[in-house]
């Protein structure tokens, strides 16, 4: 069987193309179909079933391309992975919902259907939990929604911090003063900040009071008005420094909880005040908790099929284990 598909543009055919075609190779290594260009014809040859499923990857990815986005692997294969499980028609939700502005005058933008709920979440309501693989953007867009708010004078202050969890190494050990020895647990905080607004204009917002990064621990005994406060790593804190950390809200506040259930580093015994604060907080309104999948996962195809990997492992070990 025969599909001819219209491209508009020859630019899209090239975008959609890929470098090194590598974008249809995948799409025919998938289904095994053959693709063709020809002026602004594309053509789809192969098994019925397989040519329906290349031709409606192909128009969503079209689709995309029309609503100005870039087309990437990652887009590739969750297009493809939507096409498998029929749920195509979603594709069109994600185009075009740009939610800030980088340095370099990036747009950033949702890359799938989990991060857009995940943007809606955190739009309208007061706490929302993110939970989920790592790679699924939780902190870097936790940060886009921050800066956004902040530019658009909604808060006045972004205050981002994590759990300074040892993680097999001693902080004593570490060379430095305090704020040295935290830095490293702070770092993906930082990259964040620094993507979103530049080190130069971070630096000034720092020195002002506008952005503070910290542990944990620094929250203690404050009440946070007109703040957008992200926990990160929250998987890693203890059932009372979760409750300690919610109860900083303050007027006029955002509050975002991001976490990987799977990845707790906390001591042997100590229960993770992530898992129980979503277990306690489920009901209430105004709390919204997003799950991520692995389907999330932005960073390489790789590391989709090293998280599924481990959850198989784990489904294993349990039937083992009765």
């Amino acid at each position: 069987m025969e599909q001819i598909i219209n491209i508009e543009r020859i630019e899209n055919a090239v975008a959609l193309f890929g470098s090194f075609d590598e974008n249809i190779k995948t799409i025919e290594n998938e289904y095994a179909v053959t693709v063709v260009v020809r002026d602004e014809h594309l053509k789809i040859s192969g098994d019925a079933e397989d040519v329906a499923k290349a031709g409606k990857v192909i128009e969503s990815l079209l689709l995309l391309l029309n609503r100005g986005e870039t087309i990437s692997q990652q887009n590739v294969h969750y297009c493809i992975s939507l096409v498998n499980e029929g749920s195509e028609e979603k594709i069109e939700s994600l185009a075009g919902d740009c939610i800030c502005i980088t340095a370099k005058g990036k747009p950033l933008k949702p890359k799938t259907l989990g991060q857009k709920k995940y943007c809606n979440a955190i739009k309208e309501n007061t706490i929302t939990i993110g939970v989920g693989p790592a790679g699924t953007g939780k902190t870097y867009l936790a940060v886009a929604m921050a800066v956004t708010a902040f530019r658009a004078g909604e808060i006045n202050r972004i205050i981002l911090t994590r759990p300074a969890v040892e993680a097999g190494e001693k902080l004593g050990f570490l060379p430095g003063d305090l704020q040295s020895k935290v830095d490293p647990y702070l770092r993906p905080l930082y990259d964040a900040l620094f993507d979103m607004l530049g080190a130069e204009t971070y630096q000034k917002y720092v020195e002002r009071g506008n952005i503070e990064v910290a542990p944990l621990a620094y929250m203690r005994g404050r009440t946070l008005d007109d703040s957008f406060i992200i926990l990160d790593e929250a998987q890693n804190t203890t059932r009372e420094q979760m409750k300690m950390f919610l109860t900083r809200l303050g007027f006029n506040s955002k509050m975002v909880i991001n976490g990987d259930v799977t990845q707790i580093d906390l001591p042997n015994g100590s229960k993770s005040g992530l898992r129980e604060s979503i277990r306690i907080l489920k009901n209430i309104n105004d709390i919204k908790c997003i799950t991520f999948t692995e389907r999330d996962v932005v960073r390489h195809k790789l590391v989709q099929d090293i998280i599924k990997a481990y959850e198989r492992n784990n489904e294993e070990a349990k039937r083992k284990n009765g």
